[in-house]
């Protein structure tokens, strides 16, 4: 028996809808990744305050994700809270370092552990708070929307800072036109860790072509990364200022990751 369809009853709107999202998630952003692998990135230096509280959030957001503890020989027994966690879930992993090697270098060490493992998904976080983890299911979504670089980032629409003077929130927005006007870059927020890197992608980056160890490290691979033809977004996150502990970042750091970025954007090709 045939049915007709009247026109009162007849949605063309919504089948048009259908048609769209058949065609965007079928064709457009197909599910790369049905059962994605997710590694958490913690580089850490006397975090043992912050840490129960952050790798808890992880957690809760992002359950399945195993969580990659890179520490530079903490006196606050970092890395042994780190141990005791390893013991009943096995989601913990750890890298113990002989001492403090640099920022960039850990993000290194969490890369090569990530190729190395197969996953499928490296998300780079401060282990100091800073970075919420709330903000993870966003980051995931473009992620396997199929994008290779999903920064959290602090200076698109939506996004902001919290706890900062004036001062340093000035110099954070020269320190990134700085880094765009030098390297080229386009997007907004490239002094920012908080990252999702596609791991295939990383794969084909070459370590020894990274000049940087400290905080210039986040622009110099933005730029390795854009060089190799890498698709990035930007999602907006809310920058906290840490809870507890010292931060890391002084001016002597400052004028070395401003060197840094001088010497790769005069010498690029």
């Amino acid at each position: 028996m045939l049915f007709a369809v009247h026109p009162e009853v007849f949605d063309a709107d919504a089948k048009i809808d259908r048609i769209r999202s058949f065609v965007r998630d079928s064709f457009l952003f197909p599910p790369m990744y049905p059962n994605p692998r997710y590694l958490i990135a913690l580089a850490t230096y006397n975090e043992r305050e912050n840490l129960p509280i952050l790798t808890a959030q992880i957690i809760e957001w992002v359950p399945e994700a195993d969580i990659l503890v890179v520490d530079d020989s903490s006196p606050d027994g970092t890395a042994d809270w780190v141990e005791e966690q390893m013991r009943t879930d096995s989601r913990f992993k750890l890298i113990r370092r002989s001492g403090k090697l640099g920022l960039g270098s850990a993000v290194l060490v969490a890369i090569d552990y990530a190729v190395q493992n197969s996953y499928d998904f490296l998300i780079n976080m401060d282990a100091d708070l800073s970075h919420p983890p709330r903000f993870l299911p966003a980051i995931r979504t473009k992620a396997e929307e199929g994008f290779d670089v999903v920064i959290g980032s602090r200076y698109v629409p939506g996004g902001s800072i919290e706890g900062w003077s004036w001062s340093r929130r000035l110099m954070s927005r020269a320190i990134n036109c700085y880094a765009r006007w030098l390297l080229g870059l386009n997007t907004r927020d490239n002094s920012g860790s908080f990252r999702c890197y596609r791991v295939a992608l990383l794969s084909r980056l070459d370590p020894k072509s990274i000049l940087s160890q400290g905080y210039s490290f986040f622009e110099e691979i933005l730029f390795r990364l854009r060089k190799l033809n890498g698709t990035f977004v930007e999602v907006p996150i809310t920058f906290e200022e840490r809870r507890a502990g010292q931060s890391k970042l002084n001016v002597k750091e400052i004028v070395i990751a401003l060197w840094w970025l001088l010497r790769i954007g005069v010498t690029r090709t």
